[in-house]
């Protein structure tokens, strides 16, 4: 190889490159930068600690409904049954329970039945709502119709066709009533819309 070679081959390799000097960041500067960082992932591990505090007690929370109210759809087709024994009852008039010592004793026996249908009922935290001579409640009556009553303050529900139940404290069954109208009127501030 001659020396005009090598000359060439050098000329027309490029030069290794010489790597450009590091910018130089003042520490200061770099601080700041690394405070900053710091504080963005601490507001984003809090951020993520309370959601996932969130998510925790939302879940506890529909477990223990799920507990609650589990027994909800039962309650709903036992209440039925309820009914049945409360129309029995009514439907046998004070007259015939005095003569007769077998409608007595069969009535006896629907009422204690009835009676402890309700208990157990109870025990699962299912409770009847109170509902004659009481002011309609929209949240807890439905009122089937109105009724001319003097007597009553207009509002008041003066006859219930459906028994209402509540399970815990969420309506399970609302009470058909009928309302009083055109008895005295009530104050304003109790004024009840009864048009529901």
């Amino acid at each position: 190889m001659s020396e005009e070679q090598t000359t060439e081959q050098s000329a027309e390799a490029p030069a290794p490159e010489t790597p450009a000097p590091a910018e130089v960041v003042a520490p200061e500067a770099r601080i700041a930068e690394l405070e900053a960082e710091v504080a963005k992932l601490k507001s984003e591990v809090l951020y993520a600690r309370a959601d996932t505090e969130n998510v925790r007690r939302r879940l506890e929370q529909q477990a223990e409904d799920r507990g609650k109210f589990a027994v909800s759809n039962f309650a709903k087709d036992v209440l039925s049954v309820a009914d049945n024994l409360r129309r029995a009852l009514d439907a046998v008039p004070p007259t015939a329970r005095e003569g007769n010592d077998i409608a007595n004793t069969l009535t006896v026996g629907v009422e204690l039945t009835e009676r402890e249908m309700l208990a157990a009922l109870e025990r699962y935290g299912i409770r009847q709502i109170q509902a004659l001579g009481q002011r309609f409640d929209p949240n807890l009556h439905q009122a089937m119709m109105e009724m001319e009553d003097a007597s009553q303050p207009e509002g008041t529900v003066v006859m219930v066709m459906q028994q209402g139940y509540q399970l815990h404290e969420r309506l399970l069954r609302p009470a058909l009533v009928a309302v009083a109208k055109g008895g005295p009127k009530t104050p304003p501030g109790e004024q009840v819309d009864t048009s529901a």
